[in-house]
């Protein structure tokens, strides 16, 4: 058997054996923790082969794994492949044409749209052969400079040897494999942050959008589903004021990430607590905050380009589950914000039902005014999607 046979074999073997309950990065690690017989080499090519599977998503259910794992690197690889040299050598030849040639190559007319079979269910605005597109591709990399280190930083980047982008004043776009850590102190240099998800609170820069809501006072916030911190720090960093911060999340384990993360940037001054906010006994320490900050958690469509695994094992059900969801958690956050201050949905989705459904949602029946509304779409420039809303409470 040759290491090509070999390489498909172990694949589907993993594959046949993944069950999609936890990260694909971490099942794959650790079978290859419990397997060492595999060399770096033969762990990355196995790896990608996998990587290349999930990227086909409900595409070519019906055939075998091994045959899909085939169409699937001929779709996603650019450059001659050895395995389709030694497998598939007729199809190596086209390995450098265009996705849309390759299919009609394959006869396989019908593959794109297969691949998201969720098109009738995605936002208005969302340009559906393009997001498809962007599944079988891995997006880059991109960090937001801290504005105290733009200096020291674009040094780092002029002697670094990477390749590297700047996308705008503080954005800089790497290659996805790429390592920060070995260039730039994290979090208090750059934050590694997409960059859709740089700009969601961008409108808040917007002149008297503030100022209208809550004076010239220090800001009280809270970052009520704040993860590991990445909105806040953003925040922190883009208004030029005294912000009074406070944040929560579910999970007590994803707060002390917070708090190294904070104690990295700089940040000391912040009040934390765990709380469900999908919970209607929800008690922040105080009820009168000028801007809350809902970056709720959702289906994650738009990054699953990054986690192609999710393609595979997601059931169109989960899209309500997730809509449902964020409501209870608007509902119950907003009774703490002040009248006249400013509330901040964000999703990373592409779905109708978590972004402007729920945006209406909140205009219609918790008494709050659109102010703005934006789609950020990733897929032309390798980057997350994104939704973000802004409301007035009235």
């Amino acid at each position: 058997m040759s290491r090509f046979h070999s390489h498909i074999n172990t694949a589907k073997n993993i594959l046949d054996n993944y069950q999609g309950d936890k990260p694909f990065a971490i099942f794959v690690k650790q079978f290859f923790a419990a397997n060492k017989k595999y060399g770096s080499k033969d762990r990355k090519s196995i790896a990608s082969l996998c990587y290349h599977y999930f990227r086909m998503g409900k595409a070519c259910s019906g055939i075998p794994k091994e045959e899909k794992i085939l169409i699937a690197s001929f779709l996603c690889e650019t450059t001659d492949s050895m395995l389709l040299q030694n497998l598939r050598p007729e199809w190596n030849e086209k390995i450098a044409l265009s996705v849309h040639e390759k299919i009609l190559f394959l006869g396989q007319e019908n593959l794109l749209q297969d691949i998201f079979p969720f098109q009738d269910l995605m936002s208005a605005g969302v340009d559906r052969e393009a997001f498809c597109l962007s599944l079988l591709v891995q997006p880059d990399l991109f960090i937001r400079i801290r504005p105290q280190a733009k200096k020291e930083v674009i040094s780092k980047l002029e002697q670094s040897g990477l390749q590297w982008q700047l996308m705008n004043e503080h954005c800089v776009r790497l290659k996805s494999s790429d390592k920060v850590a070995d260039y730039f102190e994290l979090d208090k240099e750059v934050v590694i942050q997409d960059a859709n998800s740089q700009q969601v609170l961008d409108y808040l820069k917007q002149p008297g959008v503030l100022e209208s809501a809550i004076g010239n006072e220090q800001l009280s916030v809270w970052d009520c589903c704040a993860a590991s911190g990445g909105k806040s720090i953003l925040l922190m960093d883009l208004l030029d004021r005294k912000i009074d911060l406070t944040v929560s999340d579910i999970r007590a384990s994803i707060l002390a990430n917070l708090q190294q993360r904070f104690k990295s940037a700089g940040i000391s001054h912040y009040g934390s607590f765990v709380a469900d906010i999908s919970s209607d006994a929800t008690k922040p320490p105080r009820s009168d905050f000028d801007l809350i900050i809902c970056d709720a958690p959702c289906s994650g469509s738009g990054t699953w380009s990054r986690t192609p695994e999710q393609l595979s094992f997601f059931k169109k059900t989960t899209i309500q589950t997730y809509a449902n969801l964020q409501q209870k958690i608007v509902a119950n956050s907003l009774p703490h914000l002040k009248t006249g201050g400013l509330f901040v949905y964000i999703t990373c989705s592409v779905f109708k039902a978590e972004n402007e459904l729920n945006a209406n949602y909140i205009a219609d029946s918790l008494n709050c005014k659109l102010l703005h509304q934006q789609l950020l779409p990733g897929y032309h420039q390798r980057s997350d999607s994104m939704f973000v809303a802004v409301f007035r409470k009235g």
